[in-house]
């Protein structure tokens, strides 16, 4: 059979699967998250091996930033799932006496969870444990640009599901079209804003509801206030986490003039303390997913604004901290999402110049605000609009199952984590109950004005 027919064999077995109602008891949902998270511990050290291979991570940023928040969520939902799967009782208006009014969570039945190379097993496996919690089937297709991620999450789920249960494609651009061809019941993605758009495109053939996790230029805006030293030190953190590939990253810093030199001296600082004197052979440090995104990334570098870094080296993919000062909106660096470890500084005078210029560009995925001032931090806030963000601190909201996480606008639409998790892959029937030991015959003909009256006034009080 052609690599079409075996998707197409494969979504069949899994429908009829999912027809016969296995899926529906959380018994069994609490069961295949237990089985998922004691083999996801099992291969620990070989997912470990493969994030290193493939994005040049450290066992412990591997953990940290992958492993360890998909087993985090799976207790999560272990613990919460019996409570987000019951029906919920709501009031019945007087007009349907004697009835039960309730919401029924259901799943939406055989999913497609596409997932990117940036943080594969987290952003794959993470999504499976919602679909799974939701009580749905999935078909999971990791990104070809991470290879060694794709064949341990494959060996992972092919040990610990059958696959008309849970199910790995593999491959690239070939498989993804012929995946998207077919009728999902969901279609949860996350990638770049040119790919989902290409996924809405096709989602919308069979009018398939749709999750996009995109990404966008995070603006950092560093106040006058802000304590900079701190500030200094956990951006440094958050920027050049995984080389600057996270979707959350703080894209570019927009600094209050007066305290912009102070913050680049302190950013220069950080960057040594963190990463020391030659970040490129600093083997905690990672590297670029590949020569690709190495070319494009170099690309955006004016040397003539750059203070700090700008080194690369090609045979591994590295390209150290890089601070450029004096850069414009006009600048190439940024014409696009950077996802590598420059970083543009960019300076303001006052909070209607912020504004202003932020309400004219395509909504981030993330906004990030350091400041003391709390009058000017509830007017970034509440008068830009953004997926989510920190007040702070960069990058690490995304890691709490008790929030959503998801993108607004051109960043994405719908949110995961924890109970949001469960809501993108569940819907929510309303049904009506309506009892049979009595019947009102106000509503059969034939009508009188008067019970017309009656219950016009009832209904519109």
């Amino acid at each position: 059979m052609s690599d079409k027919a075996n998707i197409e064999e494969l979504l069949k077995k899994q429908r009829a699967y999912f027809n016969t109602g296995a899926t529906l008891p959380v018994s069994f949902r609490i069961r295949a998250l237990k089985k998922l998270g004691r083999n996801i511990k099992k291969y620990e050290k070989e997912i470990g091996a493969a994030l290193n291979k493939d994005l040049g991570k450290s066992g412990i940023e591997g953990y940290f930033c992958e492993t360890g928040l998909v087993l985090s969520e799976i207790s999560y939902m272990i613990r919460k799932l019996p409570f987000y799967a019951r029906e919920k009782t709501v009031p019945s208006p007087i007009t349907q006496f004697v009835s039960r009014s309730f919401i029924k969570p259901s799943p939406y039945g055989n999913t497609l969870i596409m997932s990117p190379w940036n943080y594969p097993f987290l952003l794959t496996v993470n999504p499976l444990v919602n679909a799974i919690a939701a009580g749905n089937t999935a078909v999971v297709k990791p990104s070809a640009y991470s290879p060694e991620s794709s064949e341990i999450i494959k060996k992972l789920i092919e040990e610990t599901f059958d696959p008309e249960f849970v199910a790995v494609v593999t491959g690239g651009r070939k498989e993804n079209s012929d995946l998207l061809k077919q009728k999902f019941d969901l279609i949860f993605f996350t990638g770049s804003q040119a790919v989902g758009k290409e996924v809405l495109r096709n989602a919308a053939e069979h009018l398939t509801p749709s999750v996009l996790e995109l990404g966008g230029k995070s603006p950092c805006i560093i106040d006058k206030s802000a304590k900079i030293k701190l500030a200094a030190r956990r951006f440094v953190f958050a920027k050049f986490l995984n080389c600057g590939q996270t979707c959350v990253a703080p894209d570019y810093v927009l600094c209050h003039e007066s305290v912009k030199d102070e913050f680049i001296k302190e950013v220069k600082r950080e960057i040594k303390r963190q990463y020391g004197a030659d970040p490129i052979n600093n083997p905690d440090y990672g590297k670029i997913i590949n020569k690709k995104h190495f070319d494009r990334i170099n690309g955006l570098v004016d040397r003539d604004k750059v203070v700090f870094g700008g080194r690369s080296d090609a045979s591994s993919l590295k390209i150290e901290p890089t601070v450029m000062d004096g850069v414009t909106y006009s600048d190439a660096v940024m014409g696009e999402e950077i996802f590598g470890p420059l970083v543009p500084v960019l300076t303001f005078e006052s909070y209607k110049e912020i504004i202003r210029d932020l309400a004219g560009k395509p909504k981030p995925l993330a906004l990030y605000i350091f400041s003391e001032d709390r009058k000017r931090i509830r007017q970034v806030t509440s008068r830009i609009s953004y997926g989510g963000g920190y007040i702070n601190d960069a990058v690490v909201h995304l890691a709490t199952s008790e929030m959503g996480f998801g993108g607004v606008g051109e960043s994405g639409m719908g949110a995961y984590h924890g109970k949001a998790g469960f809501d993108a892959f569940t819907h929510y029937k309303s049904i009506l109950d309506k009892k049979t030991f009595i019947d009102m015959p106000l509503r059969y003909q034939p009508y009188k004005k008067k019970l017309c009256d009656f219950i016009f006034h009832m209904v519109m009080r």
